[in-house]
């Protein structure tokens, strides 16, 4: 993994959707909480549009500090609003196989609708309780079953969420519906060709 750091979140954004539109592949933006967010949000509205994918991940105080004073505390949820393809609140960071299986069909699934049918960006807001992430201590011997497959799938060799792509077509009927229509009009591109000139002026 390539990891870029710039000090602007604006900046970085909007650098994320440049790359993402260069390369076609979703290229994740990470920040800290609070204000920070609401910096991607041009941003994003630029992906959404332009239909680029791109992968908002964005950190957040836990529930119990929301709505208290604390700093770096703002209201994320649904923060982009329609001009995201998804969101969701991923589970707080824990050695868990239930929150670590859903971690990662979360994340398997943003990637999966970023660059479906219709790509554009996608938002997972990642809450975290100090420390920021599991100390050492906390750690077991051995990692959940959930990450014994690595990082591209299961155990088995299935893939780790496995996801079917519509196709944005119009059904054979409707096509036809369509071409009749078009045939049927007597208006449209070249229509003005058949207009009669106006008479010159006799004398």
């Amino acid at each position: 993994m390539q990891v870029l750091s710039q000090l602007d979140e604006r900046s970085a954004a909007f650098f994320a959707v440049g790359r993402a539109k260069r390369t076609g592949i979703p290229t994740p933006v990470v920040t800290t909480s609070g204000t920070a967010t609401a910096n991607l949000h041009p941003a994003v509205i630029e992906a959404d549009t332009a239909s680029v994918p791109l992968i908002l991940l964005t950190a957040d105080r836990p529930r119990e500090l929301q709505r208290s004073g604390a700093n770096q505390t703002v209201d994320q949820e649904d923060l982009y609003g329609r001009a995201v393809r998804a969101y969701r609140t991923l589970p707080e960071p824990a050695f868990e196989e239930r929150k670590l299986r859903a971690t990662r069909t979360a994340v398997a699934r943003a990637i999966h609708t970023a660059t479906t049918t219709e790509p554009g960006p996608v938002h997972l807001n990642c809450p975290f309780r100090k420390p920021l992430e599991p100390t050492s201590g906390d750690r077991p011997a051995e990692w959940p079953p959930v990450w014994s497959g690595g990082t591209s799938g299961r155990a088995d060799g299935r893939p780790y969420v496995q996801l079917t792509a519509g196709r944005r077509e119009l059904s054979a009927v409707d096509r036809s519906k369509l071409v009749d229509a078009i045939d049927r009009s007597r208006s449209g591109p070249g229509s003005y060709t058949h207009l009669t000139p106006p008479a010159r002026p006799v004398g």
